[in-house]
């Protein structure tokens, strides 16, 4: 009888783009191939914060050589608006200028360095305004974006009145630049029918959507293609957009190629960033330590425009609690309108504001009561069924599982010890420690947005072309997506190409967002290879006479019948189905069931499931010079069923980094003109190889994982980002551990100067 091939064993290790990244061969968008003819644009921004244009000349800069056209907002065709949520945005300035960045004038060049210089050459003239970048001060004027968002659950009012302990306090957490690879940039080209754009986006349909508002065209006649981005971590989302849209415009009037990329001074500049926050929080426990009530006030400084603050401010409220159940919460969150560039989706989109707020007031509360912080957190840790403040239940809650494997693995209290002798052993060194448990819900809070569609074709030489909604953006998603057709079909990852993210191959996709890309985009995927499957299984049971009862397996290319002689190649299969016309491709469509959220009520299930870990975090305080080091961050981490441990890892050590910068030395400063100040990678520090951790281990929690998620194989791109926050409170253990009587504000991040400052106070009492 005829051997059958044995299953395949599981990869967990491919990564598709890394023999390209090595060795230098990965394509961005400013390294593609030009077409002749091809121009280049540059934005004239406005200098101001905030103004009203009394006059523009742009004269003499329109007879600069090389200078092709310079286009104002009076030549757009379509609507001159990309705001997404909320239509506040224009794309270029009419009369009034709202944050220091803003658009006013695309300049069409043959080269870019005349662009640059005919820009020097601009009149403007404007009556300034007064300007507005204390998000305190806005709230105090009713400036908001959108209207505020309140959840509940339980009586928090008159819960407080049973509290043994009751605490409150202020906590701030600054913004966050993307500092991606690629800067912002998109390339349009005119065809006979409409417009090809590649772009640098998280969001090719939001994309082709806002170009064709602003050409007044129907999204049909605009194809967005994307091969990959070089970063994005939500900085691309949303803010792709207008650059595309620009590019576009200036394609349509010039009726050539354009080139629009931003030098990353401009980038800087003009881009929004990771929100700031202003918080006030009241936390009452009763004399074990229990959390009874919980109420906090969140201050959003949402820049000039709403972008997508709305949904970020949502999305604060929603991981308020962090990994706690608190029986009574009542909290509320503002948009805050200023007058700085519009701030964005940034990895996390706001729940670690949230989260940061909540480890703060249980800090408060420990430091207060004089006990260990951990004690209170692992007494308040999530149990299964727990209620959220949103209405959903904790589904199989591992919150306490990754805490308690954390301390016994990492054996927390022989580090407590060692950390101890050490603080007593150095006058001018001491130690401090944080656990930092996470819980992150995975989905789109937008309904409507967890959606995704996937194109298979299959050819007759039995190769396979995959095409999803998927953006690949150094997170390793075409890994996955590759690894899902491949599994599906019982082929090698070599037999599948995946195509670039294009529109008018999949239509009407979500953004690259949202921790969900993977799951959204490989289920629709393996929805496509399942019905190609099932028509090559009907013609085999056609073929071979078979009964329902045989178990007819497609693996390892091949096709075959368990304890029979039947086996077929792939090749064969293939061949085979195509000689008798069955259709070898499909489209397959995904939506999330189960999931839903009623924004009157703040109730609802908005999230498939939910990730959970924690990290241990040591770190070192130079006492003397204010200057700390990681020593090293334990991780106990709610994978599921990894299906690539080699890329989740990697997302686990890139969010952590990412995560300690936002908390410790990544500081956004503006003046109060609205000027950004450290706007170059000069005076704007992001962890490098001497500010990350020493040491960083992370062990993958033995669960089943997420029936949700794709194979069971939890989503990993946002979580590990807020076991960031850890650092932060390590470094404030440490000041204590030197100086008990230290007045430290919860204001990150945490500089060293923001230390050495700390590690000399005092309390006014003293």
């Amino acid at each position: 009888m005829t051997q059958n091939p044995k299953p395949r064993k599981k990869k967990h290790s491919l990564n598709i783009d890394a023999p390209l990244h090595v060795t230098g061969r990965t394509i961005y968008l400013d390294d593609m191939p030009e077409l002749g003819g091809t121009l280049y644009a540059k934005v004239y921004y406005s200098p101001y914060a905030h103004a009203s244009i009394t006059s523009i000349d742009y004269s003499e800069a329109r007879q600069q050589p090389g200078i092709i056209d310079i286009i104002d907002h009076s030549r757009i065709p379509g609507e001159n608006q990309i705001g997404g949520i909320i239509p506040d945005e224009p794309l270029l300035a009419v009369d009034e200028l709202h944050f220091i960045g803003m658009p006013i004038l695309i300049i069409v060049s043959t080269d870019e360095l005349n662009a640059h210089k005919a820009s020097q050459l601009i009149k403007l003239e404007v009556e300034e305004k007064e300007v507005i970048v204390d998000v305190e001060e806005a709230y105090r004027r009713r400036s908001f974006l959108s209207a505020p968002i309140h959840f509940s659950l339980g009586d928090a009012e008159h819960a407080f009145t049973d509290c043994a302990h009751v605490f409150e306090g202020s906590a701030s957490s600054g913004g966050q630049e993307h500092v991606y690879l690629e800067p912002q940039g998109a390339y349009a080209i005119p065809q006979q029918q409409g417009m090809k754009i590649f772009s640098s986006t998280q969001g090719p349909t939001a994309v082709q959507h806002t170009v064709a508002k602003v050409l007044g065209w129907s999204m049909n006649l605009i194809e967005v293609d994307v091969n990959r981005i070089g970063g994005g971590f939500g900085g691309k989302e949303d803010q792709a957009s207008p650059w595309a849209a620009m590019a576009a415009l200036a394609a349509h009037i010039c009726q050539r190629p354009v080139k629009l990329i931003l030098e990353r001074g401009e980038d800087l500049q003009m881009t929004g960033k990771r929100h700031p926050y202003q918080s006030h929080y009241k936390i009452g426990l009763d004399t074990s330590g229990k959390i009874i009530a919980f109420e906090a006030r969140y201050l959003q400084n949402g820049g000039a425009a709403a972008d997508l603050s709305p949904a970020v401010l949502q999305r604060t409220l929603f991981h308020s609690t962090n990994s706690y159940y608190i029986p009574h919460v009542r909290i509320s969150a503002y948009s805050c309108r200023t007058n700085l560039p519009p701030n964005t989706a940034f990895r996390g989109f706001g729940g670690p504001q949230g989260m940061y707020v909540m480890e703060a007031a249980l800090d408060h509360a420990a430091t207060a009561l004089d006990i260990e912080v951990h004690d209170i957190q692992r007494k308040n840790l999530l149990y299964e069924s727990a209620e959220f403040p949103y209405g959903q239940l904790a589904e199989a809650c591992a919150a306490q599982h990754c805490w308690d494997e954390a301390v016994e693995s990492y054996d927390l209290s022989g580090s407590m010890k060692k950390i101890e002798d050490y603080n007593a052993a150095h006058q001018w060194s001491k130690k401090g420690l944080s656990l930092m448990p996470i819980c992150f819900g995975i989905s789109f809070t937008n309904t409507m947005m967890n959606q995704a569609r996937a194109l298979v074709h299959v050819y007759h030489d039995g190769s396979v072309g995959i095409s999803t909604g998927a953006v690949e953006m150094g997170q390793g998603v075409s890994s996955k997506m590759i690894q899902v057709a491949a599994g599906c079909f019982g082929l090698p990852h070599e037999h599948i190409k995946l195509e670039s993210t294009n529109t008018t191959r999949v239509a009407n996709t979500s953004p690259s967002a949202a921790s969900a890309t993977a799951d959204l985009n490989g289920k629709a995927l393996q929805d496509a290879c399942s019905q190609i499957i099932h028509r090559l299984q009907d013609l085999l049971r056609d073929q071979w006479s078979l009964t329902e009862a045989d178990e007819l397996q497609i693996d390892n290319a091949s096709a075959y019948v368990a304890g029979t002689d039947h086996l077929m190649s792939w090749q064969e299969l293939v061949t085979l189905a195509f000689q008798q016309r069955v259709n070898l491709s499909a489209k397959g469509h995904y939506a999330t069931p189960t999931i839903h959220f009623n924004k009157e009520t703040s109730k609802g299930i908005p999230f498939a499931y939910h990730v959970y870990g924690t990290a241990i975090t040591t770190c070192t305080v130079d006492c003397l010079r204010g200057n700390y080091e990681l020593d090293k961050v334990q991780i106990v981490h709610d994978f599921g069923s990894s299906m690539n441990r080699a890329v989740d890892l990697g997302q686990i050590e890139g969010g952590l980094a990412q995560g300690i910068g936002w908390m410790t030395m990544e500081e956004l400063i503006y003046n109060d003109k609205g000027q950004l100040k450290s706007g170059n990678l000069a005076n704007y520090k992001i962890p490098d190889i001497y500010s990350v951790p020493k040491e960083v281990q992370v062990q993958y929690l033995n669960t089943p994982g997420a029936e949700l998620a794709i194979n069971k194989s939890k989503a990993v791109g946002e979580p590990p980002l807020m076991y960031g926050i850890g650092a932060y409170f390590a470094i404030h253990q440490a000041i204590k551990r030197f100086n008990p009587q230290a007045v430290i504000p919860y204001s990150a991040p945490m500089t060293t100067e923001k230390v050495l400052l700390a590690l000399y106070s005092k309390r006014d009492s003293e």
